[in-house]
């Protein structure tokens, strides 16, 4: 089973995906949740830091950065949004598993990424 996050008309939806031997997926189940906030500005992004934190936030499929929405040094609370992902053409966005300080932003605006890719790291 995969966890996607997903935003459709400005409503979050987790939705779980069970993977199956069929080749096919089908949602499993699809829960509302409140939307994250943003932070307040934007930053730049800083130059990859080598896995700074000890919490890696890693992209969840494939895609390109959006925006980038916290910087490194600020302090973030479980389900704040730290990178938007453009995921087949949705913006997707990367929230915080937990409260923390962002050690480093691993990615800029317009780069490529692969599932697991490390978009940031937390402490």
């Amino acid at each position: 089973m995969k966890n996607y996050t997903i935003t459709v008309n400005g409503n979050v939806y987790d939705v779980t995906v069970e993977e199956g031997g069929s080749g096919a997926s089908a949602p499993v189940a699809a829960a509302p949740k409140a939307a994250p906030k943003a932070a307040a500005a934007p930053a730049k992004a800083a130059a990859p830091a080598g896995g700074a934190g000890s919490v890696k936030l890693e992209a969840k499929a494939a895609g390109k950065v959006f925006s980038v929405e916290a910087s490194v040094g600020q302090t973030v609370k479980r389900g704040d949004t730290v990178v938007i992902l453009e995921v087949m053409k949705m913006e997707t966005p990367v929230v915080a598993e937990a409260d923390g300080t962002i050690a480093s932003i691993d990615v800029a605006k317009g780069d490529s990424v692969e599932v697991g890719t490390v978009l940031a790291t937390m402490n």
